[in-house]
């Protein structure tokens, strides 16, 4: 079995991605082993509200259905062509949540779509698929 990393967002360059991959299925020698991965970031900590106000159970919430959300896109097209996956939803840092569980799943690829930010966008705030690239340890395929 050959480990695939997909992370997605639901936005269009990560169905395009999702979309790439199940195109791309076959060329491989080996079955795959989907891990599609979303990732939120964390709700900040505000003084000691959190807690008190907001519960554990409440954010738990949040992250899950905002998780939902952001997977449904790819687990129709996915579902739709039989390929099998595991559902995951991170919070955390997008690029290092994303590089950390492909190290600690031995994902041996990376699939992931980009937005596409002009060359001076990317300069001045990077990209989620440029902090992805340094810190990766495998091959990640970005899809435009």
């Amino acid at each position: 079995m050959l480990k695939i990393l997909l992370a997605v967002d639901c936005s269009v360059s990560a169905i395009r991605a999702t979309q790439k991959l199940i195109e791309a299925a076959g060329w491989f020698k080996e079955p795959l082993e989907l891990e599609l991965v979303t990732v939120h970031l964390p709700l900040p900590q505000v003084g000691g509200f959190t807690g008190s106000v907001v519960s554990h159970d409440m954010i738990e919430k949040y992250y899950s259905e905002g998780g939902g959300k952001a997977l449904a896109p790819a687990r129709k097209l996915l579902d739709a062509a039989g390929v099998r996956y595991v559902p995951h939803i991170l919070v955390g840092e997008i690029a290092q949540s994303l590089v950390g569980h492909a190290q600690k799943t031995d994902c041996k690829m990376l699939f992931m779509g980009t937005r596409g930010m002009s060359a001076m966008s990317n300069l001045m705030v990077g990209s989620v698929a440029t902090k992805v690239l340094h810190l990766c340890t495998v091959p990640v395929v970005i899809v435009h």
